[in-house]
């Protein structure tokens, strides 16, 4: 019997109290990344990949980065529905998560996940501890990594012709990809 990833997502969340959404899509088929800018208890950065039909997903404290020298810590959360990836808005108080959300990046990625020449799948990859996957979003782009380690997940920018050493992207585009809306206005709709 095979057990539902979303299982823990939605025994999390209140439906009738959170406009999340509670899941039933099956999968884009496009291998979609997102990355949300949440306004929860302490201010941080969900990315999400598609692997099998939900997104695997990650908060990021610090955010993403263009610079292949930032270690970004990755922690390693619930699965979410597919539909997630759409979600901009206020996740009531006392619900799990509240705060205000917008959709800082989205796009597509490519898993480049090899081993000894062989693609390795990327849910194989993320259940080993190591995936590298090419992002095509309208911010972030170019090679990334995320790799387990004792102390959690790691995300860096792989050392390529899009690495940006120069620029915080996180200050330079804090606006919504999907309104335009930055995530203090996004909490000030209450």
């Amino acid at each position: 019997m095979k057990k539902d990833p979303l299982k823990i997502y939605q025994e999390k969340r209140n439906f009738d109290l959170t406009s999340e959404p509670m899941g039933g899509e099956v999968g884009s088929g496009n291998c979609i990344f997102v990355v949300q800018k949440h306004a929860a208890r302490s201010l941080h950065y969900d990315l999400r990949l598609e692997v099998d039909g939900v997104l695997r997903s990650w908060a990021v404290p610090k955010g993403p980065s263009m610079d292949p020298r930032q270690k970004r810590l990755a922690v390693e959360t619930e699965d979410h529905p597919i539909e997630y990836a759409r979600f901009e808005g206020t996740i009531p108080e006392g619900q799990y998560g509240a705060g205000s959300v917008i959709v800082w990046d989205s796009g597509t990625y490519r898993n480049m996940t090899e081993r000894d020449g062989r693609a390795i799948p990327m849910d194989e990859a993320l259940n080993n501890g190591h995936a590298a996957f090419w992002l095509e979003g309208n911010k972030l782009k170019g090679g990334f990594a995320l790799t387990r380690t004792q102390r959690g997940w790691i995300l860096v920018k792989m050392k390529d012709e899009l690495a940006d050493s120069s620029t915080d992207i996180l200050k330079a585009e804090p606006r919504s990809v999907k309104s335009g809306r930055t995530v203090e206005e996004v909490g000030n709709d209450l």
